[in-house]
Formats: C-alpha cells, sequence, structure tokens
C-alpha cells in the first residue's frame, strides 16, 4: 500500500530562546527535523509531507537537502497539532493510501517503532496511535484503553483524576488511511482547556463512526521531544551515547570513546582505530582498517582501508582517501583526492586537487586554488615529489615522477620526470648583517629618546 509521511515541523519553539526553528537544532550534526524523516523512511513514503510555519525558508531548504522530492507546506497559524496535520490535505488531495504522522522536534523513535504501526494499519486497525508507559505521566496525554481496542486520549489539562493516574500516554505518531484522517480531522473542534484543534481527538471521533483504533508501544525514551536547550544537551548526550555503543558492537576501536563524537550517519568499518577526540561530522565513511589520530575533524570524506588521518588533521567536504594514504599533522583536505600510497604528512592545504599515487607532498605545501572570484584545480601525477613550502599557483598540472624545489612557485605545468625551481637565487653579502644591526638598534635608541 502506497504511504505518506507527514512531518509537523511548524512550531517556533519559544523555550529554547533562539531566533533558529527549534527543528533546525543540529543533533548529531544535521537538524533535529531530518532525524524524524529518517525513521519515517522506514515506511519507504511515496510522498513526504512536511509542515512548516516558523522560519519557514530555513526549514525548507534543510527538508529539500535531506529529501529533494518532499513537500513543504506553510502553516500561517498554529491551532494546534490537529489543525497542523489539516495542512497537508491539498497536498494529499487524492492520494490512496496510509499516513504516518510523525513530529520534527521527537528525534528518538525507531524506524522499527514506525514499521509496527504500518503493520498494525495493515491488520485492519484505522487508527494506530503511539504510545508508551511513562515513568512520570505529567504533563502526558492519557490514553483510555477498554475491550474494544483505544477509546480516546485526553490531555493532561483536560483529565480528570482518574484518567490522570493512568501511566498509559500519547507518543503523539499517528498511523491512519491519508483520507479517513483528513475526514475525521474535519469533525474534530478546539473546546479545550487550550483553545486548540488537537489531532489526538480524531481517537473518540474515530470511535463515535465506528472504526476501531489500536495502541502500538514503544520505550519512553523514543518519545523524547526537544523543547529546550537543556534538552537538546541531554539528546545529543543520548545520541552520542548510542553511536559510540554501536561502534564498539561493530569491532571498531575506540581508546576512549567517551572523547568522540559522530554525526547523524557517519560509518565506520571493523577494526577500524579511531584515537581520542575526534570529530567526525556528516557524511563521512571509514573503511576497515582504516586509523584516525587524536584531535582530527572529518565531515563530508570518504576514507580507505589502510589509511592514517592526523593528529591534528581535518578532512573536509569532497575529500576521498585512497588505500594506504596518509594525511599528517596539522594537514587540510577539501574536495580533493589522494591516490593510493600518497602521502601529505604536515602542515599543508590540499583544496581542489588530485594527487597520484605514491606521491609525496612536503610540508608547507599549499594549493593555491581560488583567485578571489572561482576555484581552480590542481593536478598532480603518480611517484611524484613536491618539495617543501612548495606554493602550487592552480590551475596547474605536475606530472608522473615529477619534482618541485623546495620554496617554490609553481604557476606553469611541469612535464613528467621534470624538476620545476622558481625562486630567486641567494645571493651571500659579507658583513651586511652586522651593519643592519649596527644602524636598526642606533634607530631603535633615536625612536626611545625621542618619545621621553
Amino acid at each position: 500500500m502506497a504511504t505518506a509521511l507527514i512531518v509537523l515541523a511548524a512550531g517556533q519553539g519559544t523555550r529554547m530562546n533562539s531566533d533558529l526553528p527549534k527543528v533546525l537544532h543540529p543533533l548529531g550534526g544535521v537538524p533535529l527535523v531530518v532525524h524524524a524523516m529518517a525513521s519515517g523512511d522506514a515506511v519507504e513514503p511515496d510522498k513526504t509531507v512536511v509542515i512548516a510555519g516558523h522560519g519557514a525558508d530555513a526549514v525548507e531548504t534543510a527538508v529539500l537537502d535531506y529529501n529533494p522530492d518532499a513537500i513543504v507546506v506553510r502553516q500561517s497559524k498554529q491551532l494546534g497539532t490537529g489543525h497542523a496535520v489539516m495542512q497537508a490535505a491539498d497536498a494529499l488531495a487524492g492520494f490512496e493510501g496510509d499516513a504516518i504522522v510523525v513530529f520534527g522536534d521527537t528525534p528518538f523513535v525507531r524506524p522499527e517503532t514506525i514499521a509496527k504501526m504500518a503493520a498494525s494499519r495493515a491488520d485492519g486497525n484505522a487508527i494506530v496511535m503511539l504510545g508508551f508507559e511513562a515513568a512520570d505521566p505529567g504533563r502526558y496525554g492519557r490514553m483510555i484503553v477498554g475491550g474494544g481496542g483505544l477509546e480516546q486520549i485526553v490531555e493532561a489539562k483536560d483529565a480528570n483524576e482518574a484518567q490522570l493516574a493512568i501511566t498509559l500516554c500519547n507518543g503523539g505518531l499517528v498511523a491512519a488511511d491519508a483520507q479517513v484522517l483528513f475526514a475525521l480531522l474535519h469533525t474534530i473542534g478546539n473546546d479545550n482547556a487550550s483553545g486548540e484543534y488537537y489531532l489526538t481527538d480524531i481517537v473518540a471521533a474515530a470511535r463515535a463512526q465506528g472504526h476501531c483504533a489500536s495502541v502500538v508501544t514503544c520505550d519512553e525514551a523514543e518519545t523524547m521531544g526537544i523543547n529546550t536547550r537543556a534538552e537538546l544537551v541531554r539528546a545529543e548526550g543520548i545520541f552520542q551515547a548510542k553511536k559510540r555503543a554501536e561502534a564498539l558492537e561493530n569491532g571498531v576501536t575506540m581508546t576512549a570513546p567517551e572523547t568522540v563524537f559522530f554525526g547523524f550517519d557517519t560509518y565506520i568499518g571493523r577494526d577500524a582505530v579511531i584515537e581520542p577526540n575526534v570529530v567526525f561530522g556528516p557524511g563521512v565513511t571509514v573503511e576497515s582498517g582504516a586509523t584516525i589520530r587524536a584531535f582530527s575533524h572529518l565531515e563530508g570524506c570518504h576514507v580507505s582501508r589502510g589509511a592514517v588521518v592526523g593528529p591534528y588533521a581535518r578532512l573536509r567536504p569532497g575529500t576521498e582517501l585512497s588505500e594506504n594514504t596518509k594525511v599528517g599533522n596539522f594537514v587540510e583536505v577539501k574536495n580533493a583526492t589522494i591516490l593510493e600510497g600518497a602521502k601529505v604528512n604536515h602542515l599543508s592545504y590540499i583544496g581542489d586537487a588530485s594527487i597520484g599515487a605514491r606521491t609525496n607532498v612536503g610540508a608547507g605545501t599549499i594549493t593555491c586554488n581560488y583567485d578571489g572570484f572561482m576555484k581552480h584545480r590542481t593536478e598532480i601525477g603518480e611517484g611524484a615529489f613536491i618539495g617543501s613550502n612548495t606554493m602550487l599557483v592552480a590551475p596547474v598540472k605536475i606530472g608522473n615522477e615529477a619534482m618541485t624545489a623546495t620554496g617554490s612557485v609553481i604557476n606553469k605545468d611541469v612535464p613528467d620526470g621534470a624538476l620545476a625551481l622558481a625562486r630567486a637565487r641567494q645571493e651571500i653579502k659579507p658583513g651586511m648583517a652586522r651593519k643592519l644591526f649596527d644602524k636598526l638598534k642606533k634607530t631603535k635608541a633615536r625612536r626611545a629618546e625621542e618619545a621621553k
């Protein structure tokens, strides 16, 4: 059956005390809303509709970066969760299939849980709600279950004493036939303590029309919503602990795992070694047997088997390291390919470049890739030797087994096997240093006397 994913991401999140929309605050290096969309990917949705409100343009950019086929709908007034879901009605007009509603500020719902909700719908339950047993029910909506299944959900503000004693609480997510969902939403009102249109009221409305409703339960931790900076910090800790445990379980060696920070989609292969204080941004793959040494930062890059990175290295987006390469201390690489066995060991910047197999790049080398307006590419062949402190002024090509002399500024192509020297001839002037020192000392003394 076709499935549509509806993501509620319109809230301002005033408790975050931020100009940034709540759903755009990062967790694991990507916005909260991306986590919600990724969880929904478990059901392989045919359509994804995101309801945006506060900061809608920025939310749309983040959503489309993750899923270019998503539909972003604006909610001009925030009148409750039921009203928010109704904003998706036009985008899903004529859609025949199920709709699953998730929340953009609830990042920990497991894909398996959403799959269970979809399976419950397939078993014939018209409305499927997510619930959990709360250790402290507090402000959560209470789920009233009877012999015929889920009867209604009562918000804490509207609950009586007996209902408040219930510990089965509303987790927010909904699965239902899309058109039935919208039809039910048309019947609900806002006669409640908040004056809002509650999505949860569809349960009572469905039962009144003879539909059956059921509950799929999950662990309370999955339903954690992010409303404050403190909760965001707590969520980051939970996320990182989970990623570290997964890495160790998958055979990754980490000598100080509590100091390693993972991105949302970081992949580390078996028998890779991650030293202390390494940070992974989004889009990083490290293959089996690679070593990432201490205090390195990686994002948007691929590190192949046997490669060694760091310490104190930075790999930026577009970096591709082939097998048995080395990128050493205080080296930055961006949008560059370094082929098998090549080495860039010290104090260098390699940007918009390709470096051939077995090439050695000396300390202090810089690919001068930006002219103030455009980026240009440097191409270095196989088995080349780039002398220390070489400036490669792009666009430029260095041939196979070519060499550049230390301290050279190279702005012309170097043929295969050639040596390029581009520096001024050294001159020696005997006694000149002492004369200059004497002159400078006298000048300094005179200025000090004049300043009195």
